[in-house]
C-alpha cells in the first residue's frame, strides 16, 4: 500500500463500506439518468437531513456542483462575492466566471471566513447598469483554511443577503467536517440558518465520486434540471453516485469518518505545535493544519510525507487528515519533522 500523506482528503480511497456499495449497486439493470431505486433512497435519505423541501440534484464532481448551483441563481450581469481563498476563486481555473458569466469579487479573510461587515463596501453601484450587480454571496464550510463557521454566523451572512437582496451559497465540500465539529446536525447549519443553495460533497470523506447540489429554497430549482444537463453534468449512470449516500447518511459513515479525520488532526496539532521553528498560523478546527515551517525542511519532509506548499513567500505548508489517518502516520510524521528542525 502506498504511504498516506498528508497533501489532500482527496487522496485517500474509498470507504469499504461505500465501495461495497457500488458492487451492490453493479447487480442487473436499473433505468438510467437517476430513474432509479438508488437515486429516490438517496434523495429520501437526503430531505431527512436538510428537510422535506429540499430537492436534490446528483451531479459528478464538486466544481460542477458550486458552478451550477450559481448558474442557477445568476445572470450574466451579477456578481458573486467570496473569500479570496474560496475555492470557486482559486481552484477551479475560472470555470465559475467562464459558465455563469460572472464577476467573482474576491474580500480578503484571515481565517477565510466571510462576515456582513466585509462584505458591505462592496455593495455600491448598485442599480447602475455601468456596475456589476452582486447577487450571491458564496461562503465555504469549513473555510479553505480550514476554519469553521458557526451556526449563528451563517444566519447573520443569510440575513445579511436577503436584506439586500442577494442569495447564499455554501461549498459544502467538507460540511461533514464542520457538522461534527459543531456538534450540530447538517440542517441546523445550512437550512435552519438560511443557506439558499447548498453543494454537498462527500469524495473528500470517503466517497468515489459524486457531489449533491441541494436546494433549501425549491422555488430556485425550477429550470436546474436543464442547466445540470447543459452543464454536463447529468450523469448517465447515477445510480453509482446515489448508491455511495445511501450507506454514508444511514449508517453514519459521514459522522465516524469526519470524526476521525478532525481527531488526527488535533494529534497532528498536539504533536508539531511543541516544536521549535513551528509556527500554527490558524485554528485547527476540523482536519487541516496551516503552519510556517523553516523553507529547508520542506523538501526533505515531502519527499516522506507528500504535502502542499500553502504560501511559498511565508514558507507557509497545508497538512490535510483523512479518514482513513493513522496514528502511526501522525507520530512517524512528527518525529521525521523534530529530525528535521
Amino acid at each position: 500500500m502506498k504511504k498516506r500523506g498528508f497533501a489532500s482528503d482527496n487522496n485517500a480511497g474509498i470507504h469499504p463500506a461505500l465501495l461495497d456499495a457500488l458492487t451492490k449497486a453493479n447487480e442487473g439493470h436499473v433505468i438510467a439518468y437517476g430513474d432509479d431505486l438508488y437515486t429516490y433512497r438517496a434523495k429520501e435519505l437526503l430531505k431527512e437531513h436538510f428537510g422535506e423541501k429540499a430537492e436534490v440534484f446528483f451531479v459528478l464532481t464538486g466544481t460542477g456542483a458550486n458552478v451550477l448551483s450559481l448558474a442557477a441563481l445568476t445572470y450574466p450581469h451579477n456578481a458573486v462575492i467570496c473569500s479570496s481563498t474560496a475555492h470557486i476563486e482559486v481552484d477551479e481555473c475560472g470555470a465559475p466566471e467562464k459558465y455563469t458569466g460572472c464577476k467573482l469579487l474576491t474580500i480578503s479573510t484571515p481565517d477565510g471566513k466571510l462576515k456582513p461587515a466585509l462584505i458591505k463596501p462592496h455593495l455600491h453601484g448598485l442599480g447602475f447598469e455601468h456596475h456589476v450587480q452582486p447577487c450571491v454571496i458564496s461562503i465555504s464550510q469549513t473555510t479553505e483554511l480550514g476554519t469553521v463557521y458557526k451556526a449563528y454566523e451563517i444566519k447573520e451572512l443569510a440575513d445579511f443577503a436577503h436584506s439586500n437582496k442577494m442569495l447564499l451559497h455554501m461549498d459544502g465540500a467538507r460540511l461533514a467536517n464542520a457538522a461534527v465539529t459543531l456538534n450540530s446536525s447538517f440542517k441546523e447549519i445550512t437550512t435552519e440558518a438560511g443557506v439558499d443553495v447548498l453543494s454537498f460533497g462527500g469524495t473528500k470523506n470517503g466517497m468515489l465520486f459524486g457531489e449533491a447540489v441541494i436546494f433549501l429554497r425549491p422555488e430556485l430549482a425550477e429550470e436546474f434540471k436543464y442547466i445540470r444537463k447543459q452543464g454536463m453534468q447529468l450523469a448517465s449512470k447515477m445510480r453509482f453516485i446515489s448508491a455511495q449516500f445511501i450507506p454514508y447518511l444511514e449508517n453514519g459513515i459521514w459522522k465516524s469518518n469526519a470524526l476521525h479525520a478532525n481527531r488526527m488532526a488535533k494529534l497532528l496539532y498536539d504533536k508539531v505545535s511543541v516544536l521549535t521553528g513551528v509556527t500554527i498560523t490558524q485554528p485547527v478546527q476540523a482536519n487541516g493544519i496551516f503552519a510556517i515551517i523553516p523553507k529547508d525542511t520542506i523538501k526533505p519532509l515531502q519527499d516522506k510525507y507528500f504535502f502542499y506548499v500553502w504560501d511559498e513567500e511565508k514558507s507557509e505548508v497545508r497538512w490535510m487528515t483523512s479518514y482513513d489517518t493513522l496514528e502511526e502516520d501522525i507520530n512517524d510524521f512528527a518525529e521525521t519533522l523534530k529530525a528535521l528542525l
